[in-house]
């Protein structure tokens, strides 16, 4: 359920602490996924990592690994998981540069929804995405995701306010989807 072609999911632990920090402290992954540019120290990334990441009762990250290699490229997390309501949101970065714009991201983030939808049976799953981010925004298209809303003007980047893309995909969508379709 965990790995595709590519890649698989494990679940993050306190040893992935410090590829996570070097993908925080890089500006160029984060720009286009953090709302706050910041270089964290590492023990600012250890007591997030600890605190959210491992420690929330409402989410669930997983370490995207490559298969070939067994490196760790990228992390993606359900949060806010809301079991009443059966929803939550998704978040995905892959912190590994090489990994880029190849499709690792898709591969990842569709072994991601089937298990928000197939296993943990999530009615909704909804993410952010900054305006300017046009690959990002594509690819959560062709996977099925909905424009819902945006944030107009609610992120500051490069001397310019950018609005913050709201879009959702429900269970049903999803598993109308044929396999060739998501991957």
């Amino acid at each position: 359920m965990f790995q595709s072609k590519r890649v698989k999911l494990r679940k993050m632990e306190s040893g992935d602490i410090p590829t996570y920090h070097a993908w925080r402290n890089d500006m160029e992954v984060m720009t286009s996924t953090n709302p706050i540019l910041d270089l964290p120290s590492f023990q600012e990334t250890e007591a997030f990592v600890n605190e959210v990441i491992l420690g929330s009762p409402d989410a669930k990250s997983y370490m995207i690994v490559d298969q070939l290699s067994g490196q760790a490229i990228g992390i993606t997390s359900l949060i806010h998981i809301d079991m009443k309501n059966r929803n939550a949101e998704c978040i995905i970065d892959i912190g590994e540069k090489d990994f880029h714009g190849k499709g690792y991201g898709r591969e990842a983030l569709t072994l991601l929804l089937d298990y928000a939808f197939r296993e943990i049976n999530l009615h909704r799953v909804a993410l952010r995405v900054f305006s300017f981010n046009e690959r990002a925004i594509s690819l959560y298209e062709k996977i099925g995701f909905q424009h819902e809303g945006a944030s107009r003007e609610a992120l500051f980047r490069n001397g310019q306010w950018h609005d913050v893309i709201c879009m959702g995909i429900l269970q049903s969508e999803y598993m109308k989807l044929d396999d060739t379709e998501v991957l």
